[in-house]
């Protein structure tokens, strides 16, 4: 029988949630090498190739899909265990894994921590921000339970992996505009896509397929995007300050800071962005449907917010 470590199984688990050598190694604290021979060793003793670099980072073979499959049922087990060990003399906190893309975790997730914490005092949730592209590999590998992710059009399916991923539309909303109060935009409802030309664009850079964030995507020409940030605080100060404008999906609009204002654009219904609920296919714990339900309410909450 092959006796695989936790160790071994933890550094294949972070491989398939980050995928690359390098971004594991930052998140287990190895160096990059250490996890390569990791995955060599494990490869040696299950007797088949589990991982393949790629140009755009490291995929899991089928065999490593298997392995990697057991590896997150059996850690987590243990982990439960090692938590239940550690409050053996005090309440039992049930953990649910979340994860959300940056403008729910901003616009969304909040409303549904203060529900929980009020109603659901047990259920203990843990949040990762990243990208879709991050939190759908990490949905794979185990390492959420749940999490929020950006449909984009034409609103394909978070990746092309077998099984499927249960997926559910939580809100659907237009991409819009945000803009400073001195913006000479400010004060209107709605632009057309004309009006855009020339204007400064603070934006993220994208990951893979997904598209640039933060430019309107019908833009004529190379746009001047002279800022490129990674955080919505630096994004929206830059807006706020009159140097730039952004887009921004519906979600985000509850958290906009009051010197930044939402605006419509004309023609936009291609554009729609979608909040999307994901998990693995399969019997789901309550605390995990729980923890969905304050999701769908707190989505609900803010579009009755933009409505009003």
């Amino acid at each position: 029988m092959t006796d695989f470590s936790l160790g071994d199984l933890r550094v294949l688990r972070a491989v398939a949630a980050r995928g690359s050598f390098t971004a594991a190694a930052s998140e287990l604290g190895y160096t990059q090498s250490a996890i390569s021979k990791r995955v060599a060793a494990l490869e040696r003793m299950t007797g088949h190739t589990l991982a393949i670099r790629e140009r755009t980072g490291v995929r899991l073979t089928r065999a490593g899909e298997v392995l990697l499959g057991h590896a997150a049922t059996a850690l987590s087990a243990i982990e439960d265990a090692e938590r239940e060990l550690r409050g053996a003399d005090a309440i039992r906190l049930r953990p649910v894994r979340l994860g959300a893309f940056a403008s729910a975790a901003a616009g969304v997730v909040p409303s549904a921590l203060r529900r929980l914490a009020r109603d659901q005092p047990d259920i203990a949730v843990a949040l990762r921000e990243g990208t879709s592209a991050v939190l759908t590999r990490a949905l794979r590998a185990g390492s959420l339970d749940i999490s929020l992710l950006a449909g984009v059009p034409p609103h394909a399916p978070p990746d092309d992996r077998e099984p499927p991923l249960e997926v559910e539309i939580l809100a659907e909303g237009p991409l819009r505009i945000a803009v400073g109060t001195s913006h000479r935009l400010a004060g209107r409802s709605r632009v057309h896509p004309a009006e855009l030309t020339g204007e400064r664009w603070v934006m993220a850079r994208s990951e893979g397929q997904e598209r640039l964030l933060g430019v309107w995507p019908d833009s004529v020409g190379r746009p001047n995007a002279p800022y490129v940030v990674r955080d919505w605080l630096t994004k929206l100060q830059l807006v706020a300050s009159g140097m730039a404008i952004t887009t921004i999906p519906d979600v985000l609009i509850p958290a906009l800071p009051p010197d930044v204002q939402p605006v419509s654009v004309d023609g936009s219904s291609a554009e729609r962005r979608r909040l999307l609920l994901a998990r693995m296919a399969g019997v789901t714990r309550p605390e995990t449907e729980t923890v969905a339900l304050a999701l769908r309410d707190a989505a609900v909450a803010t579009r009755a917010t933009r409505l009003a």
